[in-house]
């Protein structure tokens, strides 16, 4: 209770609480994300064909993509709430919803479904071009919309955000090493017989997300959506600031889905930078030698499966080496430190987009203007020199080696004694090390620009 009673808690402020218990809050943020979101739509489906000359693909994939992971790091999955798809979940379910119980494979198996939907969005964005095609990415939101409309008509709550949606893993990774959580208190919370926390009242639903918040204790699947605050009839949740990976010390029920999710993400990152690099083109013409065939669909596949399989191997090796020291198994270690990776996971994806969005900054503006038939051809996108742009990638990704090493640290802190403390902090340690070095090496190269 003591730790509790140090932490500070925004809901103190009277003002704030007062805003996050009316009934403006979260809609003042959904409906104007809306409006710009359907006005995006329209412009990538009927605007310029060109991407340049695209609002649509600019506020896309040039603004709202880098901040995404900065939102995250900052706010938790708050985005989630803000996003335009959980409200047209919540509009179809009000009005033409079955409310049907989650599927049990979907509650099973829905982690490893975002994990696929995530790798094959991925590998089809490289393979058809769908970031630099403005149509490309209209049809992709349109089938995501479309998605969510039969998720909202069939299903109860907000199933497609907690168990479908490619982002949702992604969010709930990125949230457990959050700035910002929301929590139950226990010694208030133990008792309360009502429940309305989760089941709701008759003038607020319950938790969209499936969650308990009185045995809440991780942040990967609340959107903060205030629905608990202004059920609970005892003033027990609190929304509190607190230290960035704090979450990832001492995950209690580590998930090998989790972990996998996380390392495959770091080969994400590798084939994001790898493709924009201005040698890219000499690395595919060296790859269709040793092929034999110019096949963009093969050469491509093969690169993305090498660039997932390179972390997880290194994952398990890691694991192997560790297990001498800790003496679990390699598939223990795997899911359990698989988690120390999302602090460089989440660094290394900032870094990456810190190059669109202060390289291309500019082109959100341009095309913007272009929107009223004023012309910027020929200028600069640059918010800031390359130079300046790669300094920040490097400090970005030290800071995220950083995370991760202590991370590792306070997990193998959690389950060992001393005597294996040391040789598994060692052996986890130069694992973050070396995936930081491939970072960097990358980020030191040359990148093609998006827009």
């Amino acid at each position: 209770m003591s730790d509790i009673k140090k932490q500070k808690d925004f809901l103190k402020n009277k003002a704030f609480k007062k805003f996050i218990k009316s009934k403006w809050y979260p809609g003042i943020f959904q409906w104007p994300v809306a409006l710009v979101f359907a006005f995006i739509v329209y412009e990538l489906i009927a605007g310029p064909t060109d991407a340049h000359d695209n609002f649509g693909t600019a506020g896309t994939w040039v603004l709202w993509w880098p901040l995404l992971p900065i939102l995250l790091l900052l706010f938790g999955r708050f985005w989630c709430i803000v996003c335009p798809f959980g409200l047209l979940n919540d509009v179809v379910q009000k009005f033409v919803g079955n409310n049907k119980p989650v599927p049990k494979f979907l509650r099973k198996y829905g982690i490893w479904i975002i994990d696929a939907t995530f790798l094959m969005i991925t590998w089809s964005d490289h393979v058809w071009g769908v970031v630099e095609n403005p149509r490309g990415s209209g049809i992709l939101l349109l089938m995501i919309t479309t998605a969510v409309i039969f998720s909202g008509a069939l299903f109860e709550r907000r199933t497609w955000c907690r168990y479908l949606c490619f982002l949702g893993g992604l969010s709930g990774n990125y949230s457990r090493a959050g700035m910002v959580e929301l929590r139950g208190t226990p010694e208030v919370c133990k008792n309360c017989k009502t429940s309305t926390c989760y089941k709701g009242t008759s003038e607020v639903p319950g938790c969209p997300m499936f969650e308990f918040p009185k045995t809440m204790d991780s942040s990967a699947e609340c959107n903060l959506c205030g629905n608990c605050v202004k059920n609970c009839p005892n003033d027990s949740i609190r929304i509190s600031p607190r230290t960035p990976t704090k979450e990832l010390w001492d995950i209690k029920k580590p998930k090998i889905e989790v972990a996998f999710l996380a390392i495959v993400i770091m080969g994400i990152v590798f084939v994001q930078n790898i493709t924009m690099l201005n040698i890219w083109g000499q690395l595919l013409h060296s790859l269709e030698n040793i092929l034999g065939t110019t096949n963009y669909y093969i050469t491509f596949t093969v690169t993305f499966f090498i660039a997932m399989l390179i972390p997880v191997v290194l994952l398990l090796l890691t694991g192997l080496i560790a297990k001498k020291f800790n003496k679990a198994s390699i598939m223990e270690n795997f899911a359990r430190f698989g988690y120390a990776v999302i602090p460089l996971d989440l660094a290394g994806h900032i870094a990456h987009n810190l190059f669109h969005l202060l390289a291309e900054g500019k082109s959100v503006i341009y095309t913007a203007m272009e929107l009223f038939k004023v012309s910027s051809h020929g200028a600069s996108t640059a918010l800031l020199s390359s130079p300046t742009i790669q300094v920040l990638q490097y400090i970005i990704i030290v800071l995220g080696t950083i995370g991760s090493i202590y991370t590792a640290y306070r997990i193998a802190k959690s389950s060992q004694n001393k005597e294996t403390l040391l040789g598994t902090s060692i052996v986890y340690t130069i694992l973050m090390v070396l995936l930081a070095v491939a970072n960097i090496v990358l980020f030191s190269i040359p990148m093609a620009m998006r827009m």
